[in-house]
């Protein structure tokens, strides 16, 4: 029998009883397994920028058996820290290849690549690790979260402020009713930090360690330009999701948790406008309406980006932050000010003076190290038998399909008004377009 052959059928039959040997704790570069058989198989797709950070602990909880980028610079420089890794330009390719090495995947690539190389993993039964948002669009953040449960996969977002305590234990704070009946929740960021709100830019001459098809992807032929990668991806409709699509997945989480704020049944948006169909606006106001469920009552969640902020009379004479959140009840306020929602500030102090926390009701992450690693370090003890991740696709693909519900408001130029159910816009069929696309040729979900 092969080692490889041995690893497979250990991946195959450890199962629950082995989550002992797989739980991640101590020391950031330390698993309990006790050797290379016990590790997960990773493959890598997307390794510059973030991708970097995410297979640097993919190979610090397992090991790397795949690379993949489309821009061989970094496949290059990544390809020197895993000599043993096989590299690639295109992830079919490479799952074409050596799927049967591969356990798990981590997806850190631009936002309308995300789903196509999640969904053949997954297709294939591959665990994956995949960057915020999950999604372009909301058809794909659906697509993601029915196709995880289908294929049985462990999964995570990496949204990392989810693995603090801090944002577990506000959350609990707000599910106990301290700040009385809650009905606001307003979330900002700094973001855009790139330039967008601009019409198409003039094509350039490609460089030749870019690979451009591979770039493209599903999203619509349209010749290089400097201003999309390797960044500002971000502000083009075609590849990014805008302000909102980076940040919400991490600003607004803390609150989507506490109060369940999933499938919103108006939304509405106010910007400086989508420029030309290509890129999102320089600053944006989007309001969610939820309503009431039995363990809470209606909220509006609002969201300001590009330099808009909240009335600080919001957070009790408090220094407004850059980015931040503050969820609005009628005893009293929790103001975070920062994008995770790690850190809370009870308001008015006066009144919160002495308070004494909720008793513990959401699992705190067992993973030791920073966001990042702790983050994937949930998906590995889920993978080796351990509880689900915490921002699994489930969990995960809920939040990212209603946020993403505001740039569809915002491409309509009207509140749509959304049933989740049928998954469609009811008062503006048209605006049913902007809830996915067809892929490019060769590309499929």
């Amino acid at each position: 029998m092969t080692q490889q052959t041995t690893r497979r059928d250990f991946m195959k039959t450890t199962g629950a009883a082995a989550s002992a040997a797989w739980f991640v704790s101590g020391s950031q570069e330390q698993t309990i397994a006790k050797s290379s058989l016990e590790k997960i198989n990773f493959a890598c797709i997307g390794v510059g920028g973030k991708g970097r950070v995410d297979t640097t602990n993919a190979g610090r909880l397992g090991n790397i058996v795949g690379l993949c980028d489309i821009d061989q610079r970094h496949l290059d420089a990544m390809a020197k820290n895993y000599s043993t890794a096989e590299t690639f330009n295109d992830y079919r390719k490479m799952f074409d290849a050596i799927a049967d090495k591969v356990d798990a995947v981590t997806v850190v690539v631009p936002d309308h690549s995300h789903a196509a190389a999640s969904v053949m993993a997954m297709r294939m039964k591959k665990h994956v690790y995949c960057q915020k948002p999950l999604t372009w669009s909301v058809h794909e953040a659906r697509t993601m979260r029915e196709l995880a449960a289908e294929y049985g996969v462990k999964t995570q977002m990496g949204n990392q402020g989810t693995s603090h305590d801090g944002l577990r234990e506000a959350a609990e704070i707000v599910r106990s009713g301290d700040l009385g009946k809650v009905t606001d929740v307003h979330v900002w960021t700094n973001r855009p930090v790139w330039a967008q709100g601009t019409g198409r830019p003039e094509p350039e001459k490609k460089p030749d360690h870019v690979n451009w098809d591979l770039f493209l992807g599903p999203a619509p032929e349209r010749p290089y330009s400097s201003k999309y990668h390797p960044f500002a991806w971000r502000g083009w409709v075609d590849f990014g999701t805008g302000a909102l699509g980076d940040m919400a997945c991490h600003t607004a989480n803390m609150a989507v948790m506490a109060l369940n704020l999933f499938d919103p049944t108006t939304v509405s948006a106010e910007s400086s406008g989508i420029v030309e169909g290509e890129s999102f606006p320089k600053n944006s106001q989007i309001v969610f309406d939820f309503p009431a469920t039995p363990d809470r009552g209606p909220v509006k969640l609002h969201w300001y980006d590009g330099g808009k902020l909240p009335d600080p009379a919001l957070i009790h004479g408090e220094k407004i932050s850059s980015s931040g959140s503050c969820i609005i009840g009628d005893k009293g306020t929790l103001y975070s000010p920062n994008d995770y929602g790690a850190e809370y500030i009870l308001l008015p102090k006066e009144r919160y003076e002495g308070y004494e926390k909720p008793e513990q009701s959401i699992p705190r992450c067992q993973v030791k190290g920073n966001p990042d690693y702790k983050q994937m370090g949930e998906l590995v003890n889920a993978i080796g038998g351990g509880p689900d991740a915490m921002s699994n696709f489930d969990y995960a693909g809920r939040l990212t399909e209603t946020i993403l519900l505001g740039n569809v408001a915002m491409r309509a130029g009207k509140p749509i008004e959304w049933d989740a159910k049928n998954m469609k816009v009811t008062n503006m069929p048209e605006a049913n377009q902007f809830l996915g696309r067809e892929y490019r040729s060769g590309w499929t979900l």
